[in-house]
């Protein structure tokens, strides 16, 4: 467009200049013309020039001058014709080094294709660059005059007059005498050379200064756009510098929420575990106390048995003495007293007491009915004891380190042997010291130094606990003839799926309940009994649950895996989707971002506290019958968009605890009004800030189910709520609503 504009100023520049410039001079111009008709001059110069155009001749002046043609299609064309003179200098040919497809010559800048002169007979074009010049050969003539027109060659004078019309008008004006033919080229007046050159330094001028402009102005807006891009880039560090700290603070806050959780579950067990304990005592002192009746009753029975049998004694010697006694001794003596013949003999004396055991036990045990115990009594072996009665041995906490074969020879009707807490090794442990016992069902060695299982375990056993050990091989042999094996505890060890031989478990067809925490495993254990009911597998390292893990396990309904390494797309969805029996899963602190889908069918109770949840997939419990009854989904990351009216779809019947506590919600989620089971709803330590009339109670007038209502530790404004949110609850003291945060 640009260039169109400067073609169209040039034109009109050149058109001014020569009007005033004809007007100013008086005498007439050398112009350039063509005759009327060209048929002559035609015929005479086609047999030597044969098709080539025939140029206009420049002007004699010796200063280089220009002309514009008009083209009939419209195109423009700048003509710059240079002359060199009468002494024909040599002219130099340029390519202008700036301007591409321009040509210089003689210091005059020549556009692409335009056409020139030098000289008589030789024209030139600028072509991409270069000059390319042509020069026209006349031919001889055969004629008696001739004269040179204004073509360079010259032509017989009788076929140049017979062109001359009397029509003719004498060039005073400066116009041409040629016709105003629209096909024909226009010749417009040339411009001087400096005017020219003026007009160009000028163009040339404001094309720099626009140029310049340009420049000023794409160097602004580049450095607006590097301000801006800056500014961005330091935008973008303060917030992922910011990111990270919060990243970090969660981090830490995640932590110390799940140290206090672990220790607040260290404590409970802690407490279970006392209360089991208190409890067994209660029922050890309950069981003493009975013994020690029924000891006492039958003393109190031999005495009387032996007080009526002296009082026969001597009323049969008063028979035999004197009648009349024996009168009186029957109004005094009971109706219902049977009398013995009179015997001479004297009465037998009453046997001596057997002595209960032939040692006196150590310092700090006890003996209470049927038990010994000797907890914390600092021994260093087993006490020698010897007791047909005696049937639980406690001798948890001392520093006990061998057990010889001989040890419990003389209580071989023991039941129960507590040996936690002492320095037992496997070494020290004799291979035939517990075979003897052929009533044994609960041995508990804890917290000891046992690297093997012990060997030659009496098959009476239904209950072992070897926890806190240093056990690193299971083999297939260790648990022979335990088929009446219930209970096997075997936590805080070295054991893993690579030191458990996958038939160690086959001997044991009564195997309920199984603890395998705190261990290496990495999978789940291969080869486990069809009997089992509980499997206990946290604090391990298990990152993958494959189809086949409980392929056999079909009477299981508990299995725990918190504290380990899974997350939903590691589960095999054919894992445990069919068990009709799995009623209670724990994944707690592991690394799900969603609720896994592929659940059991028949599940009931679903622990998910303290992942890095972030949504709850529609329909994930859509496919459970009867129904999840229990969901626990503390110490997560659920916001509100990430809770959809389907995510429960499936549990809003049969839902009766849920808890959404210490996660990121900002609002009620959708679909609580619809559990109409619903008991126990925790919310607490979200962004909630308000509670709408109808997300909890909803539409309907009847009273809710719902005994526990936990919203405190949120930004909830109390004066806000609208006295119909919670008309469906029977009582406001279960609505838990202080303390909330300030904004």
């Amino acid at each position: 467009m640009k260039t169109i504009t400067l073609i169209c100023l040039f034109f009109l520049v050149t058109l001014y200049t020569g009007f005033t410039q004809t007007e100013r001079t008086t005498t007439a111009r050398n112009q350039r013309r063509k005759t009327r008709n060209r048929g002559g001059r035609n015929t005479s110069s086609l047999n030597h020039r044969q098709g080539r155009t025939l140029l206009n001749k420049p002007s004699v002046s010796p200063v280089p001058v220009a002309s514009i043609l008009i083209t009939p299609d419209n195109t423009f064309v700048n003509a710059y014709d240079s002359v060199t003179g009468l002494r024909e200098q040599e002219i130099s040919y340029n390519i202008l080094p700036v301007k591409k497809g321009h040509c210089s010559v003689n210091g005059m800048i020549m556009y692409d294709k335009a056409v020139w002169s030098p000289k008589p007979c030789l024209t030139c074009l600028c072509t991409n660059g270069k000059v390319v010049c042509d020069e026209m050969m006349c031919p001889p003539l055969k004629c008696l005059s001739t004269m040179i027109p204004e073509e360079c060659c010259p032509v017989c004078a009788d076929i140049a007059l017979q062109n001359i019309s009397l029509d003719d008008k004498p060039e005073i004006s400066g116009d041409s005498s040629e016709p105003n033919d629209p096909r024909d080229p226009v010749i417009v007046q040339p411009l001087l050379t400096h005017e020219m050159t003026k007009i160009l330094t000028m163009e040339e001028e404001r094309i720099q200064a626009e140029k310049k402009n340009i420049q000023i102005k794409d160097e602004k807006q580049r450095r607006r756009k590097e301000k801006k891009l800056q500014k961005e880039e330091r935008k973008r560090q303060e917030l992922e510098e910011r990111r990270k700290e919060n990243k970090e603070t969660q981090r830490n806050t995640e932590e110390e929420r799940r140290k206090a959780y672990e220790e607040e579950e260290r404590i409970l067990e802690e407490e279970n575990r006392k209360r089991e304990e208190n409890e067994r005592g209660k029922e050890m002192r309950r069981q003493e106390e009975e013994e020690k009746r029924q000891v006492e009753a039958k003393r109190l029975e031999n005495e009387r048995n032996q007080r009526e049998r002296e009082e026969e004694e001597d009323g049969e010697d008063d028979e035999d003495d004197d009648g009349e006694d024996n009168e009186d001794e029957e109004e005094i003596l009971r109706g219902d007293v049977f009398r013995n013949p009179s015997s001479r003999f004297p009465s037998p004396a009453p046997p001596e007491e057997i002595p209960f055991m032939q040692q006196p036990l150590p310092q700090g045990c006890f003996i209470a009915g049927i038990s010994v115990s000797c907890t914390n009594a600092k021994l260093s072996q087993i006490p020698p004891i010897s007791d047909l009665d005696i049937k639980r041995l406690d001798l948890q906490g001392n520093s006990i380190n061998s057990i010889p074969n001989e040890a419990f020879n003389g209580m071989p009707n023991l039941e129960i042997i507590d040996l936690s807490k002492n320095n037992i090794t496997s070494n020290s442990l004799g291979p035939q010291a517990f075979k003897t016992l052929k009533n044994l069902k609960r041995l508990y060695l804890d917290g000891n130094t046992l690297a093997q299982f012990p060997p030659d375990l009496p098959s009476t056993l239904e209950e072992v606990k070897i926890n806190e050990n240093n056990l690193q091989v299971i083999d297939e042999h260790n648990l022979e003839g335990l088929h009446n094996l219930v209970t096997l505890e075997l936590e805080g060890n070295l054991l893993s799926e690579g030191n458990v031989n996958p038939l160690a478990f086959k001997p044991l067809k009564h195997l309920s309940y199984l603890r395998l925490g705190r261990n290496k495993f990495r999978t789940i254990p291969q080869g486990l009994p069809i009997s089992i009911q509980e499997l206990y597998l946290d604090n391990n390292e298990i990152e993958e649950i494959s189809e086949t893990c409980f392929n056999q396990t079909t009477n299981i309904h508990t299995i725990v895996l918190k504290n380990n390494k899974l997350d939903e797309s590691r589960i095999a969805p054919l894992a445990w989707i069919y068990h009709e029996s799995l009623e209670s899963i724990d994944l707690s602190y592991n690394k799900f971002f969603h609720v896994p889908s592929y659940l059991p069918k028949s599940l009931v109770h679903l622990i998910l506290i303290g992942n890095m949840i972030e949504r709850i997939p529609g329909y994930v419990f859509g496919h459970m019958e009867p129904g999840l009854e229990y969901l626990y989904l503390s110490f997560n990351k659920l916001a509100s968009d990430g809770i959809d009216p389907v995510s429960f779809h499936g549990a809003y019947h049969s839902l009766r605890e849920l808890f959404l506590d210490h996660n990121e919600l900002t609002t009620v989620p959708i679909g609580i009004e619809d559990m109409r089971a619903l008991r126990i709803l925790r919310l607490n330590n979200n962004k909630i800030r308000s509670v709408p009339p109808h997300f909890v109670c909803g539409a309907y007038e009847e009273d809710s189910n719902l005994d526990y209502l936990h919203l405190e530790n949120n930004f909830i404004q109390r004066r806000e709520i609208s006295p119909y949110a919670f008309s469906c609850i029977r009582s406001y003291s279960n609505i838990f609503l202080k303390p909330q945060k300030i904004k």
